[in-house]
């Protein structure tokens, strides 16, 4: 009961603060954000912040989720890839929104973990990489949207995640670095090229190449 009284609590908070469309709304209240962070946080579930879940990574706070997805523009008839899989949070927010998701983890320990969760909530709409996102996923491309999850420090997007989008595809990605102000950043590919608009500052862990060796793949369903 204190749990439900939390989390409408925080949904209120999210539609004072901007978060209009109510499919990302309804995502977000069927998520149950405990499942995804150490059970010492549990009480802090629903508190609109950051909480760490190791390896010096953290889940990011709720307002962040709900207004990158709201950019993204997300509906069932979209693949969307997701790089930084990270809790599993965000990304079982897409899979109620989206007809599948790819998600890739440069942290294999991490990626494992995520994946029992959303084995546990019956996700079946997902498939997960340990692997360097700034790649992308190519043999799965091309995604009408792609969502980054970490900060790039360039001033361009990722070009293997570019070609990897889909004419008229969006992606959301927050760009900067620590000497420069992050901001996310909304990309449209067009016919001729790409479209910029810059959305709002933020904070986020930097995007990083390379990865661990070996794989862990979670089955989609057909």
């Amino acid at each position: 009961m204190i749990m439900e009284a939390r989390k409408i609590r925080l949904l209120m908070t999210l539609r004072r603060s901007g978060i209009t469309d109510t499919q990302v709304l309804g995502a977000i209240e069927r998520v149950p954000r405990e499942v995804f962070i150490p059970a010492t946080f549990h009480d802090q579930a629903y508190e609109d912040m950051a909480l760490p879940i190791g390896m010096g990574q953290t889940i990011s706070q709720p307002m962040v989720v709900a207004r990158m997805t709201q950019a993204l523009e997300v509906t069932d008839r979209h693949k969307v890839l997701e790089i930084g899989t990270g809790s599993g949070y965000q990304a079982a927010v897409l899979a109620k929104l989206c007809r599948r998701l790819y998600t890739i983890e440069r942290h294999k320990e991490l990626l494992d973990i995520a994946v029992e969760r959303l084995e546990t909530l019956r996700v079946r709409n997902v498939t997960a990489l340990a692997g360097d996102g700034t790649k992308g996923w190519p043999e799965q491309a091309p995604f009408e949207r792609i969502l980054v999850t970490a900060a790039h420090g360039g001033d361009e997007p990722p070009k293997a995640l570019t070609d990897q989008l889909a004419v008229g595809g969006l992606l959301v990605i927050p760009m900067g670095d620590e000497k420069r102000k992050q901001r996310v950043v909304r990309y449209r590919r067009m016919d001729d090229g790409l479209e910029r608009e810059d959305l709002w500052p933020v904070r986020f862990v930097p995007l990083l190449p390379d990865t661990q060796d070996g794989a862990q793949r979670m089955k989609a369903s057909s």
